[in-house]
This record gives C-alpha cells, sequence and structure tokens, in this order.
C-alpha cells in the first residue's frame, strides 16, 4: 500500500532549505494521526484537486511485472534481499569524486554483480563539473535510468519537460521506503517534494532522526585556559571572543569558511528565520498571521545579519570572511591566526590534521553545538537529504521493476543500507555482539588510522553516491562515528526541533512567474547582506534594503505564495470534511 500522495507544496529541504520556522498549521499536525488508508483517501481525491487526470488508474503491480518485470522479484516485500531473476543492468550517471576516483573493479561493483545479479553501468562526471553535467544529459534525452546526488527541489525544472520519473506513482514497487515512512513518521517530512500535479518526482534520502553535523570549532586548549564552557547562546559566544581577542590581540577570534553559508544556515532557526545555504526560495511561514512572509522582511533576519555585523564591527569576526575560500579559512584556524570556525564532524579531523603538520601537537579543538537565539534554542528538523531521480522512460523497459525494486533495496533497507555504508560481512567487516568492526586493515573515519586500504577509495563503499544519508537509521549512522560526534548528536537532539511548514504548491505557470522575482529578490538580499556584515553598508541603512525588496517585485512574489497556500488549505479542508463525514 502506499501510505503518500497528499497535496504538496515545491519546496527544498534540509541543506539546501529550510526544514521549517514556526509552528506548522493545526491542519499539518491532524493530517500526520490519519491512517495509511485515510492517507490514501486524501491521496486519491488531492490528485483529482490538483488537476490530475480524473480518469487515471491506479498502478496495477501485478500487470508491471507482466509486462516490465524482467529480473524482478515476484512477491518482493520489506527485508526481503533483492536478487534478480536474472541478470540485469542498470545505468546511471555517477559522481566522481577526486578523493576516490571510481575503479570498475571495486567490490561494491562486481559483489552486486556476483550476489544480486546487477550490473550497474556508469558514465561519470566529474564532481567540478557535476550539476552542469547532469542538467545537460537530462536536457538532451540522454539521461540514464537514475540520477543520484538530487538534491530536494533540484528536480522541479526537469518536471514539465517530462524527463524524470514520477516515483510516487510506483511507491508499491518499493515496501522499504514505504514502511520506513510510516515506521519514522515521515509523512510531513514528504511535504516539500509533491509538486501542484500531487506527485513527486525525487527519492529523497531520508533519516530515523535528524542528521546534525555542523558546528563551530574552536581552539578548546584556549577555551579552557580563559575558563569557559561551551556557550549556551549567540551572546555567550559573542562574549567568549571577546576574551580571546584580550588574551590574543594578534589573533582574529572568529575566522570562517563557506562564504558563511554554512554559519547562517544553522544559525538561523534559533533567530526565527533562514539564511545561507538553507534560504531557498526566501519564503517562510509565520504562523501568528496564518501567511507566508519574505524572511528577510522579518525582524528575526535583521536580528541575525545584525549579530554578525556587531562582530565584525567589534572585530571579533574576520571581515574577510564572506569572501575567503575555504583553504585560506583552514590555514588561519591551523596556523594559529584564528581561534574558531565552522565545521562539520568530518572536517574537524582535517583540521587537526592540518595542525599537526604545523607541529602543535597541545593545541585542542573541539565542536561546539549550535548556541541559542532570540527564538530559543531551536534548530531546523527536516529528515529528508539529497536523494536520486529516475528517467521517466525507463517505465517501458522490460527491467522496470526490477530497477525500482533494487534501488528500494539499496537505498532503504536495512541490509542495503548496511551493505553501502559498511561493506560484506566476512570481507570488509565483522559483528562483535551488536557492534560492527571494520577489517583492520581497512580504514574509514579514522576507524584504523594507517590501515593499508580505504573502504571507499579501495573498495567503494560508504560513497555518498550509493549511501545518500549515512544509513539512514540512528544504529547505522553512529556506527562509525566517534564518541564526540555522537556527543555532540545527542546535545542537538536536546534542542526544540522546528516543524514543517504548511503546504504551497505552485503550478508551472506560477513557477516560472516566482522564479523570475525570486531571483532578483535572492540576488538583492545576498549582496546587502554581504555588506551590512562585512560592514560595507551600515545597519541603518536596512530600510533602504527593504526599499529595494520592495522595487524588485516583493509583494507580487509574496501575493503569489500565499495564494497556493490558500488554495491548498481550502482543498486540504474540503477534503478532511469529506474523511471525517
Amino acid at each position: 500500500m502506499n501510505p503518500l500522495k497528499p497535496y504538496h507544496p515545491k519546496e527544498r529541504n534540509t541543506l539546501t532549505m529550510k526544514n521549517a520556522t514556526h509552528t506548522a498549521a493545526p491542519l499539518n499536525k491532524r493530517r500526520r494521526l490519519y491512517t495509511s488508508t485515510a492517507m490514501l483517501a486524501i491521496g486519491a481525491l488531492v490528485l483529482s484537486a490538483c488537476g490530475g487526470d480524473d480518469d487515471e488508474e491506479e498502478v496495477d503491480t501485478e500487470e508491471l511485472l507482466e509486462e516490465v518485470g524482467s529480473g524482478a522479484m515476484e512477491d518482493f516485500e520489506a527485508g526481503d534481499t533483492f536478487v534478480a531473476t536474472e541478470d540485469v543492468t542498470f545505468t546511471q550517471l555517477y559522481r566522481d569524486h577526486p578523493n576516490y576516483p571510481i575503479q570498475n573493479d571495486w567490490r561494491f561493483l562486481t559483489y552486486l554483480e556476483e550476489e544480486h545479479n546487477v550490473t550497474v553501468d556508469t558514465s561519470n562526471a566529474p564532481l567540478s563539473d557535476w550539476e552542469d553535467r547532469r542538467s545537460l544529459v537530462i536536457g538532451a534525452g540522454d539521461m540514464p535510468d537514475f540520477i543520484p546526488i538530487f538534491d530536494p527541489g533540484d528536480e522541479t525544472q526537469f518536471v514539465a519537460g517530462g524527463s524524470l520519473l514520477a516515483v510516487s506513482d510506483y511507491l508499491d514497487l518499493m515496501p522499504n521506503l514505504t514502511q520506513k515512512i510510516e515506521d519514522w513518521e515521515l509523512q510531513g517530512d514528504f511535504d516539500g517534494l509533491y509538486q501542484a500535479d500531487g506527485k513527486f518526482y525525487i527519492l529523497p534520502g531520508i533519516q530515523e532522526e535528524p542528521f546534525y553535523e555542523y558546528g563551530i570549532a574552536v581552539r578548546w586548549d584556549i577555551w579552557e585556559e580563559l575558563g569557559y564552557d561551551e556557550p549556551e547562546t549567540w551572546d555567550e559566544f559573542a562574549d567568549q571572543l571577546r576574551g580571546v581577542q584580550e588574551a590574543y590581540p594578534d589573533m582574529h577570534p572568529y575566522s570562517d569558511r563557506w562564504e558563511f553559508n554554512a554559519t547562517l544556515n544553522q544559525a538561523a532557526a534559533s533567530f526565527d528565520t533562514v539564511g545561507g545555504w538553507g534560504f531557498g526560495d526566501g519564503m517562510q511561514y509565520d504562523a501568528d498571521a496564518d501567511e507566508f512572509v519574505y524572511a528577510p522582511t522579518t525582524d528575526g533576519f535583521r536580528d541575525m545579519v545584525g549579530y554578525f555585523a556587531e562582530l565584525v564591527d567589534e572585530g571579533l569576526l574576520d571581515g574577510e570572511t564572506l569572501t575567503q575560500d575555504d583553504d585560506l579559512a583552514i590555514q588561519k584556524f591551523a596556523s594559529g591566526q584564528s581561534a574558531a570556525i565552522f565545521a562539520n564532524d568530518q572536517e574537524i579531523l582535517n583540521y587537526r590534521d592540518s595542525i599537526e603538520e604545523v607541529g602543535e601537537e597541545d593545541w585542542e579543538v573541539r565542536l561546539l553545538s549550535i548556541p541559542a537565539g532570540p527564538a530559543g534554542n531551536v534548530v531546523a528538523g527536516g529528515r529528508l537529504w539529497g536523494g536520486l531521480v529516475v528517467n521517466s522512460n525507463v517505465v517501458d523497459e522490460d527491467y522496470f521493476v526490477a530497477l525500482m525494486q533494487f534501488l528500494d533495496w539499496l537505498y532503504y533497507s536495512d541490509e542495503g543500507l548496511e551493505y553501502a555504508k559498511w561493506g560484506i560481512e566476512g570481507e570488509t567487516f565483522e559483528r562483535d555482539g551488536d557492534q560492527r568492526v571494520l577489517d583492520e586493515n581497512i580504514d574509514i573515519n579514522n576507524l584504523n588510522p594507517g590501515a593499508d586500504e580505504s573502504l571507499n577509495t579501495d573498495y567503494g563503499f560508504h560513497n555518498g553516491v550509493w549511501m545518500l544519508v549515512h544509513g539512514s537509521s540512528v544504529d547505522l549512522m553512529n556506527s562509525m562515528a566517534r564518541d564526540e560526534v555522537i556527543e555532540f548528536r545527542e546535545s542537538m537532539f536536546e534542542k526544540e526541533i522546528q516543524p514543517v511548514d504548511p503546504p504551497r504548491p505552485l503550478d508551472d505557470l506560477e513557477l516560472e512567474r516566482a522564479s523570475i522575482t525570486q531571483n532578483a529578490l535572492n540576488e538583492t538580499t545576498n549582496t546587502r547582506v554581504a555588506e551590512f556584515i562585512a560592514g560595507n553598508r551600515s545597519m541603518d541603512q536596512w530600510d533602504e534594503f527593504l526599499a529595494e525588496l520592495e522595487n524588485s517585485g516583493l509583494d507580487e512574489y509574496v501575493e503569489l505564495h500565499n495564494e497556493a497556500y490558500q488554495r491548498a488549505q481550502e482543498e486540504l479542508d474540503g477534503i478532511e470534511e469529506d474523511i471525517e463525514d
């Protein structure tokens, strides 16, 4: 059974879009309580309300098995090991990472051939050219069977062209995914995937719990020297930076990387706004007013920008932060020119390695969780990551059902998720009770420092192309994590998690209208925010910035999104009444 198919908006999530900012509409909360049967009823009604074909027939799994079921398992259920009943070959556009370039004899690939009768035939695109290449192959009609490394929202531009499969029509072929949606209560998180036609076109990476990896890396030896604990609030963090400045006047207390996008993304929730990588289309839901607003027009956004502008003004934050490249920011931190920098649980290892290279063995680096802000001790809480898209033409291939079963097994089954992350029991890892133990000759994440081989470089496992979110389940996500990383995640779990915004779907014409204005608004916002924070523009000129937004079509843009929101609310209210009756 397919527990999905409600009416949903086009909205990005997680890394590239705010997951939520305010309390979701009561309607969203009520919908989470429905049974799968009720959700199916909503889906059937909503597909028509969204402009879908009233006469569209339900997908018949048995008929699909007969017509395009070569290699497929007849009774494939959640928890089953997928083994093609005959040899099948699936094509894939592969993102080739320079740190672990693809090898045709990787054990990941050969084991699939030997034990699962699956050959994955890849066409490879370098990481540096990834987004351009995937757009090119889709636009030119040369798309392979599936393409991973697709952030939710990126697929929208290709929907109208018909290149992508409406995967929501075929979830009955994916029992592991549908079971996890139900067991992990992911229905609300899938809200952001549906297009205005009542379907979605991406299979996202999913998480049992939100996956937190970004925080502030500090020279903990300095923090301890000055008697500081981990800061609870952004104001306390600023006070600590002032102490560092006083004790080490020749040092930048804080010099950041990623053009400040990671920091603004993570800090935004505690200021009740969105920013950086999470800015997306700039819209956020105001629960008190029951409407969407453009984030830069809110007090929270101004407060966030003003906070970091003040840090620069006081010399606490390096003024080059928004323009310097990552290597320079890391070099400053590793050489002792700065005491704080943003990081994630992997980059902090690189910082430590860089510090060791300059011979400073006594320096200690620690990852701090995100401080609380004016909005409270709040973090974004979406549980969808980048996923994959499927070629719409593959539905006519004789191996279509087998492909969907394989994708379901690899990306959503417990067995497939473990396979992609750890490899093969007895070859790359063993079990010690409930723990997995990597072979001593293989390393990943410094589990076996100095080992001769690497799990990703030499074997192809632990590869983001086939492992979307580090294993999805809390068990798998923590299975290779260092104790400090698990402690960091647990500290983040203690924070209040934002709910998901209510739906506001735009149809194709609305999307086209909105995209033009969105580009202008976002370009103005990006430019002015950088100027405000760097001190090139006074915060006293904020009203001038708002006037620029007005002149760029702000009112019409906001009205467009709120019309879509109200339309969705009316349709959903009507559907709820029908079900309750």
